[in-house]
């Protein structure tokens, strides 16, 4: 799987439990950006959702 430069850094902070807003209001992008690249790391990923998504990345270092 391979996640673009930011979409890395939106799971980095996924990873340590932020929700869409505080990873907004850390790097700087509308809640609809951070939205949309959570979004597309689930579909890169083949996950159901931001958890498992989570897990995936921390299972396979990819984060």
């Amino acid at each position: 799987m391979k996640l673009t430069n930011r979409e890395r850094e939106v799971c980095e902070y996924l990873i340590e439990g932020l929700s869409n807003n505080e990873i907004a209001e850390e790097l700087f992008l509308s809640k609809h950006t951070v939205k949309l690249y959570v979004s597309q790391s689930i579909a890169k990923a083949m996950a159901k959702n931001r958890t498992q998504l989570a897990y995936i990345l921390g299972k396979k270092n990819i984060i």
